[in-house]
């Protein structure tokens, strides 16, 4: 099955074929673990986990306690270098020229198969972890060691590759890791996120691609009381942009999104202000409709500059675009999470992340939280260092290292999963970054 974004109320004629969905080539004939396999992997991986999970506890708390910001992430960066290393694992800190970037590496064996995980790390300025970065850092880990002890215990060839990833927050750092090749040689690569919703849930969900936007008005200063007429105050144009953005929104359609803030000055009353900065985030199901919408914000922009006499500078900055979940690898994690007695939904989301092309996997499991208190709120930030939200996490480490391990030495997984990412890639007609 796929699942595509919802809320597309256009009334221009459904294109039926750019939205034909081929199912993956059926390997049956080709042999898989048997259940009694099966289960004494699962068993391993879950022990495994379970005997890190103090450890793995501890972490989090103090990235929780330590909150950074995107590419300020040094106490996370070591903390969680330190780590690895003590495990086993190769270390490159500070990777690709990225201060707060690093990669943990261990292989087993002779060829195989490689998987990436990624550990991001960042918080949100004055709220801290209130997007449960601190849980993504140390699924990530609990993976990667769970996966090491698999492969050493079964005598599987392969390769464990877990990446410190900074600035998912705006910065965009998986992007540019990609860009430097960090993730070359990567058959598959996972991670997972915390969110609110029903306990014991998962989500296997789509994300809205997304265009930052710095916008900057230059005006003229002038005294306020005494001649205001000669001023060209860039606040107005700021304030009318954000007018401007405001009506236009009854003209989006449901799905995309625009929001901004004006950046905070010290400026007096007394005097005309010559400088106003915004930061927008505009996003969209898909790249072209982004392209589309930033167009028409931007417009908003350049009405404002021309209305009030001032000079006008957009900044657009790395975009993200939409997420497409691997839906082999999708549907491998529903079943393993089943077995950790939970449940999986699938639903379009409106957010965005800097997730990477190639087949992947980056589902979101539910963490207890205070009414109204979802991603990105102060009461999503205490929710993310509870015990409750650490339970919920191991569980989908767990899943996310079950997931992977049993298909890593069989052709035909591979195989189907790219085939679903080729397929996707070229209806879409979009490359994946994110």
């Amino acid at each position: 099955v796929f699942y595509d974004t919802c809320c597309d109320f256009g009334s221009s004629k459904f294109n039926t074929a750019a939205y034909q969905w081929e199912a993956p080539p059926i390997y049956s004939d080709l042999p898989s673990p048997n259940d009694s396999i099966r289960e004494e992997i699962r068993h391993k991986i879950e022990t495994m986990i379970d005997t890190l999970d103090s450890s793995l506890r501890s972490l989090s708390l103090q990235i929780h306690s330590h909150p950074e910001l995107m590419f300020e992430e040094i106490f996370a960066h070591k903390l969680l270098s330190d780590y690895m290393e003590s495990h086993g694992f190769s270390v490159t800190r500070h990777y690709l020229g990225l201060k707060t970037a690093w990669k943990a590496e261990y292989t087993h064996g002779q060829g195989g198969r490689t998987l990436g995980i990624n550990s991001e790390m960042d918080a949100l300025p004055e709220i801290g972890h209130a997007c449960g970065h601190n849980l993504i850092a140390i699924s990530g880990v609990g993976v990667a060691l769970a996966i090491k002890s698999a492969l050493e215990t079964y005598n599987v060839p392969g390769t464990v590759v877990l990446l410190g990833t900074p600035a998912e927050e705006g910065g965009g750092g998986k992007i540019i890791l990609l860009e430097r090749g960090a993730y070359k040689g990567m058959d598959a690569c996972l991670m997972c996120h915390p969110s609110p919703g029903p306990e014991l849930f998962s989500f296997v969900v789509s994300s809205l691609a997304m265009q930052s936007i710095d916008a900057e008005f230059f005006g003229q200063s002038a005294h306020a009381g005494d001649a205001p007429w000669e001023g060209a105050n860039a606040l107005d144009a700021a304030f009318l942009a954000y007018s401007s953005v405001s009506v236009l929104r009854q003209q989006i359609k449901p799905d995309h999104r625009v929001n901004g803030v004006i950046n905070g000055s010290e400026r007096a009353a007394n005097v005309i202000p010559d400088y106003a900065k915004m930061r927008w985030y505009v996003r969209a199901p898909t790249r072209d409709q982004l392209t589309k919408l930033t167009e028409r914000v931007s417009a908003c922009f350049e009405g404002a500059a021309l209305a009030t006499s001032c000079r006008l500078k957009i900044t657009k900055h790395t975009p993200y675009y939409d997420l497409r979940q691997n839906s082999i690898l999708a549907d491998a994690f529903s079943h393993a999470i089943s077995q950790e007695s939970g449940n999986v939904r699938q639903y379009p989301s409106g957010a965005s992340t800097d997730f990477v092309f190639l087949p992947s996997l980056h589902p979101a499991f539910a963490i207890p939280t205070q009414p109204n208190g979802g991603n990105h709120s102060p009461a999503f930030a205490d929710s993310a260092r509870t015990t409750e939200a650490h339970k919920a996490c191991m569980i989908a480490t767990k899943a996310l290292a079950c997931t992977w391990f049993p298909c890593a030495g069989r052709q035909c997984f591979f195989h189907a999963g790219v085939y679903c990412l080729l397929v996707d890639f070229n209806r879409r007609t979009v490359v994946f970054k994110c």
